[in-house]
């Protein structure tokens, strides 16, 4: 997709290029937008390469650094990324072009805090809004307020070279001020926006009190706002979205159908609490399964999980224990595993109807959550297959643990990550 979006290069053979790849796709995009730069005889001068894992081959040009941040909480590789991306950004010269490619991830991979707050606090902020269960525009709408990069800021250490933005959507709507926190998009909203959003969902009192000076200052006007659409930095800016979830679904349907499997898009995007979402799916497929309906549904989108709030005395700023990265430690799992844990207790009630139903619930990178599984499968044996492993599957939904319920059953997918991100798929088979 890089590759084809790359085709028609609208500058000069010779034009000094710096390539800046965010995310969890970044390697590929890189490694297709060096290609396709050399075919237009392109100079790619310099630039940063940040992905989710140690890179294991040599970079896709000599010129670029190659980094790994962190996620799905910022850390040392993330901060360490931030400030490369910067350093870059002060050694392009007047006529440079960048290329900015971006996809899921990255807000967490290049994540650096504003000036006068602490790492920590930022890994704070991270955490919170990670077991909020506010969904992905809500989380970048605060996110992109407390990093370096963030709503539109990356835009403006490039100015005034002309940049072209390539995007691999991993959010609904595909905006691109959402993917990424929006590095090289104005920021539409306003710090009220910020602070009703982080009032209304109980965040405010818990954020520490450098974030809380910021807000202060920044309503006050003693601090600039994020940049605008009015700023003259967007000027030189041009972003296109290149792939997307819908493309994924799309796939599957056509790999079911090649198999001769009668194969849908299901029509609604999946999205708030994941339980309840895989409670209706489970729902949806029974009814079709009862009816004598046979073939692949198809769902996408990217649902959330909200997290009770640690006790007083769990850590520092209340940090929450069951996000900690640790694999499959207590009160683990994700978004995709507790959809499939939800489903799997639907489809255990269904009777006849339920026993012809098999779904994987899955995340397009290869990682569900904090936990070593892309997702998980379901069908009306699971739930039962999790007593057997004497786990209690009731408690280990009511308490987001549905990491350790489905190994148990072993049901789990474990795939590795896969070097791009486009939200999640539900894929299910009514036999």
């Amino acid at each position: 997709m890089t590759e084809a979006a790359l085709r028609d290069v609208g500058a000069p053979a010779g034009q000094r290029s710096w390539l800046y790849a965010m995310g969890k796709g970044a390697d590929a995009m890189a490694r297709a937008a060096v290609r396709a730069l050399g075919r237009a005889r392109h100079d790619v001068v310099g630039g940063v390469v940040v992905g989710p894992t140690e890179p294991s081959a040599p970079p896709a040009h000599p010129s670029l650094a190659v980094l790994r941040g962190d996620h799905p909480l910022p850390g040392r590789g993330s901060f360490t990324a931030a400030a490369r991306i910067g350093d870059a950004a002060t050694r392009m010269r007047s006529g440079d072009s960048a290329l900015v490619l971006l996809s899921g991830g990255c807000t967490s991979l290049i994540a650096a805090p504003l000036r006068g707050m602490a790492e920590s606090d930022l890994g704070h902020l991270f955490e919170l809004l990670l077991g909020s269960g506010l969904d992905i525009h809500a989380m970048n709408l605060v996110r992109k307020r407390f990093t370096c990069w963030g709503g539109g800021r990356l835009a403006l250490a490039l100015a005034p070279a002309r940049t072209t933005v390539l995007i691999m959507s991993d959010v609904p709507g595909d905006s691109p001020a959402d993917v990424g926190s929006g590095p090289c998009e104005p920021d539409d909203s306003t710090v009220a926006d910020v602070v009703e959003l982080l009032r209304a969902s109980s965040l405010l009192p818990r954020l520490p009190a450098s974030m809380h000076a910021y807000l202060r200052d920044a309503t006050r006007g003693v601090i600039p706002e994020t940049p605008k659409r009015s700023h003259p930095a967007f000027a030189h800016v041009s972003s296109r979205v290149i792939g997307n979830n819908r493309l994924a679904l799309e796939a599957v349907v056509r790999a079911a159908s090649a198999k001769g499997i009668l194969a849908e898009l299901a029509g609604e995007t999946l999205v708030g609490d994941a339980a309840r979402c895989g409670a209706t799916v489970a729902d949806l497929l029974l009814r079709r399964a009862a009816e004598g309906w046979r073939g692949v549904v198809v769902w996408g989108g990217e649902t959330t999980v909200r997290l009770a709030p640690p006790p007083p005395a769990s850590g520092r700023h209340g940090a929450l224990p069951h996000l900690q990265l640790a694999l499959g430690t207590p009160q683990s799992g994700g978004r995709c595993q507790e959809l499939a844990l939800a489903a799997a207790r639907a489809l255990a009630r269904g009777g006849e109807p339920g026993e012809r139903v098999t779904l994987l619930a899955a995340g397009t990178d290869g990682r569900d959550g904090p936990t070593d599984a892309a997702g998980a499968f379901a069908d009306a044996t699971v739930w039962e297959r999790i007593r057997g492993g004497r786990r209690d599957p009731e408690a280990a939904l009511a308490s987001h643990d549905s990491h350790a319920a489905l190994d148990a059953a072993g049901v789990l997918l474990r795939r590795g990550l896969t070097g791009t991100n486009v939200m999640d798929v539900v894929i299910a088979l009514v036999e």
